[in-house]
């Protein structure tokens, strides 16, 4: 597979986060991947769910040659091309989808990639409809674990707009966009796993994040 990228650390994550999305997923339907990088997890969770069909994205172009050649190497039909999508370019070239999943993808990208996340998640979800996050987050503003402060000075040394975001932050831009933080899930290697209900309210993890 000479298109195929390999990441270390979506081979270590893989298993855990998948075994939480059979929980929270709708039990079928089209689930977006924004930012899917080299689409290991793609193929890994089109494999591992298989009555959802998987639509993977990313905004970069050697990333899509990758997820193909990990879709095709995988020969599933639940799996489908890859879009070029920018999460902070409204609309997505998609309408509508059941879920919205986002692994590792807003600490390495701008803030404004997190509101137009929110955003395009409030747009394609129906009522209800799940929005998935995945990574590290500061919590109170501070780290959940010293491994966490070191990744988040170099994330800031690569790039100032990058960083460990703040889980209150995040909840906020949620409830803007009518997305309720209803689930925190805490996940190996400190990172955490925020479940969105599209139009729901009430949950006390929300309020627990609400300033």
């Amino acid at each position: 597979m000479p298109d195929a990228l390999f990441s270390p650390a979506a081979a270590r994550n893989a298993a855990p986060i998948v075994e939480l999305l059979k929980r929270v997923l709708p039990p079928s339907g089209l689930v977006l991947e924004i930012a899917s990088g080299s689409g290991e997890h793609a193929a890994h969770f089109a494999r591992a769910l298989p009555a959802r069909v998987w639509q993977p994205s990313d905004p970069d172009e050697a990333a899509r040659r990758s997820i193909i050649a990990h879709a095709r190497a995988a020969g599933l039909a639940n799996i489908r091309l890859p879009l070029a999508i920018d999460a902070t370019r409204q609309p997505w070239p998609v309408t509508r989808v059941d879920a919205v999943v986002a692994i590792n993808m807003i600490h390495i990208a701008p803030w404004d990639a997190t509101i137009g996340l929110m955003a395009g998640a409030e747009a394609t979800l129906p009522e209800g409809g799940i929005l998935y996050l995945y990574g590290p987050f500061r919590e109170d503003g501070q780290h959940t674990a010293p491994s966490n402060a070191a990744f988040d000075d170099s994330l800031r040394a690569r790039n100032a707009s990058w960083g460990v975001r703040d889980i209150e932050a995040v909840a906020a831009a949620g409830r803007a966009h009518d997305l309720h933080l209803v689930e925190r899930v805490p996940m190996p290697a400190n990172n955490l796993s925020l479940i969105f209900h599209r139009g729901y309210r009430g949950s006390a993890v929300d309020r627990e994040f609400t300033p």
